[in-house]
C-alpha cells in the first residue's frame, strides 16, 4: 500500500482521494474515494493504518474501561474477559479467569493456560491439573475451598512461557483479584509465577518451601505440578510445602477463633 501511495503522490500531488479495502473474517473496511487524505509527513501513512485497526475492531472486544471498579469477582470477570491488551487474546478460545471460592483463604497461582484449559475456559483442568487437585486434597482441601489462577489469562503458543509484554498486560488483572479475594495465602506454583509476583528472578532450591511475604500475604512457593510430570522425584519436595502451608493454615484458623 505504501509503495502505491507513493506513486499516487508523485503523479498527483499532496491531495489524494484514497479507497482502502481491508477485509478478514469479521469485517470489512471501506473508505469511499470521496474520503480525502493529506499526505504530507511519512507519519501519515500511519493514521490511516491506525484508522483502519480502529474501525475493524468490534464494539464487543476489549476490556470496560471501569474494570477497576469492580466489587466482585464475577463482575470483574465479566468487564475483562474480552480483553485484546495483548496478542494472545486474537488465538485463544477462552478467557480463563480463574475459579474457586471467591472469599478464599488460600489462592493458588499458576504461569498460564495450557490447552484443555483454554478448551473449558478453567484453569488447572489437564494432566497438570488433576494433579493439584490431589495435591490439594493430600491436604484436606478442595479445589471449592481455594482459588485457583493464573498469572495470565489467555494461553500462550505451545504453551511457551509467557513474555513479559504479555505478564505486563494481565497482571493488573490478577492483582485486582488479589484485591477481591483478600487471601490469606498464596500457593505460587513454580518459578514464573513467584518470578512475575515478585519482580525478581529466582532458583527454586532457594525459595520453595520458605514463607515468603507477597504485600503482607504469607506466601509460599513449590513446584509446577507439571513439572512434577516429567520430574516424579520432586513430588517428595512439593508434599512437604504444602504440609507447611497446611499447617500455617490451621493456625491461623485458630487464631481466628480466638
Amino acid at each position: 500500500m505504501v509503495s502505491y501511495l507513493e506513486f499516487q503522490k508523485e503523479n498527483f500531488g499532496e491531495q489524494l482521494p484514497v479507497d482502502i479495502k481491508e477485509s478478514d473474517s469479521n469485517t470489512e473496511v471501506t473508505f469511499s474515494p470521496e474520503q480525502i487524505v493529506s499526505l504530507k509527513p511519512a507519519d501519515d501513512l500511519s493514521k490511516i493504518t491506525s484508522t483502519v485497526k480502529s474501525e475493524k475492531q468490534s464494539p464487543t472486544e476489549g476490556i470496560s474501561p471501569d474494570w477497576r471498579s469492580s466489587d466482585k469477582l464475577s463482575v470483574l470477570e465479566g468487564k475483562i474477559k474480552n480483553c485484546m491488551e495483548c496478542s494472545l487474546g486474537a488465538g485463544r478460545k477462552n478467557f480463563v479467569f480463574g475459579s474457586g471460592n471467591p472469599n478464599a483463604d488460600i489462592l493458588i497461582i499458576g504461569e498460564a493456560p495450557g490447552a484443555d484449559e483454554d478448551e473449558q475456559g478453567l484453569p488447572f483442568v489437564g494432566r497438570a491439573g488433576q494433579l493439584l487437585t490431589k495435591i490439594i486434597e493430600s491436604v484436606n482441601l478442595s479445589r471449592e475451598e481455594v482459588f485457583i489462577a493464573n498469572i495470565i489469562k489467555c494461553r500462550p503458543p505451545n504453551n511457551r512461557r509467557p513474555l513479559k509484554d504479555e505478564i505486563d498486560s494481565c497482571e493488573p488483572y490478577l492483582k485486582k483479584q488479589i484485591d477481591l479475594i483478600k487471601p490469606a495465602f498464596i500457593l505460587s506454583l513454580g518459578l514464573t509465577s513467584v518470578d512475575s509476583l515478585l519482580k525478581k528472578t529466582h532458583k527454586m532450591a532457594e525459595v520453595r518451601g520458605k514463607l515468603m511475604d507477597y504485600h503482607g500475604i504469607q506466601m509460599i512457593v513449590t513446584y509446577h505440578p507439571a513439572a512434577l510430570l516429567r520430574n516424579p522425584q520432586w513430588k517428595k519436595f512439593v508434599w512437604e510445602d504444602v504440609k507447611y502451608l497446611r499447617r500455617l493454615y490451621d493456625d491461623y484458623l485458630k487464631s481466628k477463633k480466638g
